[in-house]
C-alpha cells in the first residue's frame, strides 16, 4: 500500500468545516508499502515481494509466501527492482510459519494456534488501524511501511486515523484513479471526524494509505485516511471532535454552521467580475437557503442561559447576511451582481460567531489559510 498526501481542495474553506489539507510548502501536499505524494521511486517494487511479506506476516499458507519470497529475490536480481528487504522477511516469517505449523499438527494445537498467531502480526499491521487509531510507524509518515504500531493518542505518535474507505470493484483501479478517490473520500470525511476545524493546529495535514497493486491482489480494499503533521514531526493528544467528544451544545452549533459553511463551499469557478454571472446568481440563492436553515437549527436548540443571547445576537446577524444574499441572487445585473455579493460577504460578520465560539468553549482562532479567495480576501476568515 501506498502513504500518500492530499493536495489542497479548490475552492473557499470556512471554519465550521474541516481545514484544508494541503501542505504549506508545496504547491500540493502526503498501505501496506506505501509511496510519498512527488516524484515516484526511481526502481518499481516487486510485486511478488509484497505478496511473499503479507504472507508471512499474515502466517496464510506459509509454503506459498515461503515460495514467493523465493521466485521475489531472483526477480529482484535480475529486474533490478526493490524488495529485497521484503522478500527475505517473507521468507524468514513464512519459514517460522511453516514450523510453527509442523509443531501446532503435531500437537493438535491447530485452531489456538492459528487465531493467537494471526491476530498478534495484525497487531503491529496498517490492516490492523481503526477509525481513532493513534499510531507510530518505522518511518513516520513518508515512504514505503507496512507496520504500525497503534499507541495511546495522549502518547506521542505519527498520526490518526479519522476515516476508512471501502474501494468499490474487483480489478485494481490504478494508481491515478486510485489516488483522486483516496483525496476525494477522505477530504469528504475529514469534516465529520474534525467538526470543529478552527480547533486543528496550522501545521497539521491529511495523508492516507491505499492499496498497492500487490497488496490489492491479496484482498487489500481499504483507503486508510490519517491526519498527521506536516513537518514529519510527531504529536500528542487527539485531534478528534465529534460526537464522541463534544458536548450536546456544541454539536448543534457545529452542525449549524456546517450547513452554511458547505454552501459557501460551492463557491463557482467563474472570475471576480465576469460578464456571466448566471452561475454565481444560482450559487447565491444556495447561500441564501442555507443560511435560512442555520437560523432554523439555532433557533431550534435549547440554548443553555450564558448562550443565549450570543446565539440571539447570531441569528439577528445571519437574517441580515440572508437578505443580502436574496438580493445578490435576485441581482441580473453583472456589475450590480457584484456589487451585490460584496454586500452579502459584510453582511456575514464572522466576530458574531466568534462570540458564540467563546461562550460554548470551543476554538475561537479561525484557522490560517495560505492562499485567500480571490473573490474576496476575508473570506477565508469567516464562519458563522
Amino acid at each position: 500500500m501506498r502513504l500518500v498526501s492530499i493536495p489542497p481542495p479548490v475552492g473557499p474553506q470556512f471554519g465550521g468545516g474541516a481545514q484544508p489539507p494541503y501542505h504549506p510548502h508545496q504547491a500540493a501536499p502526503g498501505s501496506a508499502p506505501y509511496f510519498p505524494y512527488g516524484p515516484r521511486p526511481p526502481a518499481a517494487v516487486n510485486g511478488v515481494a509484497i505478496a511473499a511479506l503479507v504472507f508471512g506476516i499474515l502466517c496464510f499458507l506459509p509454503a506459498v509466501g515461503l515460495v514467493l519470497g523465493v521466485v521475489a529475490l531472483l526477480q529482484i536480481k535480475r529486474r533490478g527492482e526493490r524488495g529485497k528487504g521484503m522478500a527475505v522477511a517473507g521468507v524468514t516469517l513464512s519459514s517460522l510459519g511453516l514450523a510453527l505449523w509442523t509443531v501446532a499438527l503435531v500437537t493438535g494445537g491447530v485452531t489456538a494456534f492459528w487465531e493467537g498467531f494471526r491476530d498478534g502480526s495484525r497487531s503491529g499491521s496498517v490492516l490492523a488501524l481503526r477509525k481513532g487509531d493513534c499510531f507510530t510507524s518505522p518511518g513516520g509518515l513518508e515512504g514505503w511501511t507496512s507496520t504500525a504500531r497503534k499507541v495511546p493518542c495522549a502518547d506521542e505518535h505519527d498520526g490518526e486515523v479519522f476515516a476508512l474507505v471501502t474501494v468499490p470493484g474487483t480489478d485494481f483501479p490504478g494508481d491515478d484513479s486510485l489516488t483522486e478517490l483516496s483525496e476525494d473520500r477522505c477530504y469528504e470525511r475529514q469534516s465529520a471526524y474534525v467538526m470543529d476545524g478552527w480547533s486543528l493546529p496550522e501545521e497539521i495535514g491529511v495523508y492516507y494509505f491505499a492499496p498497492s497493486e500487490g497488496s490489492w491482489s491479496f484482498g487489500d480494499r481499504s483507503v486508510t485516511c490519517v491526519l498527521g503533521r506536516e513537518d514529519g514531526t510527531r504529536f500528542s493528544g487527539s485531534l478528534r471532535s465529534d460526537a464522541t467528544t463534544l458536548d450536546a451544545h456544541q454539536l448543534a452549533y457545529l452542525e449549524a454552521a456546517e450547513v452554511l459553511n458547505a454552501a459557501l463551499d460551492e463557491l463557482p469557478e467563474s472570475g471576480y467580475f465576469d460578464d456571466d454571472v448566471s452561475d454565481d446568481r444560482e450559487w447565491a440563492g444556495g447561500v441564501e437557503e442555507a443560511v435560512a436553515e442555520q437560523v432554523r437549527l439555532l433557533r431550534a436548540h435549547a440554548w443553555p442561559a450564558g448562550v443565549r443571547e450570543p446565539v440571539d445576537e447570531l441569528v439577528a446577524g445571519l437574517g441580515e447576511a440572508r437578505v443580502a444574499w436574496g438580493r445578490a441572487a435576485g441581482t441580473a445585473d453583472p456589475d450590480a451582481y457584484w456589487l451585490r455579493e460584496e454586500e452579502a460577504w459584510e453582511a456575514t460578520d464572522p466576530s458574531l460567531s466568534i462570540t458564540v465560539r467563546e461562550a460554548l468553549g470551543l476554538a475561537t482562532s479561525p484557522p490560517a489559510y495560505e492562499e485567500e479567495v480571490e473573490r474576496e480576501p476575508e473570506a477565508g476568515e469567516m464562519e458563522v
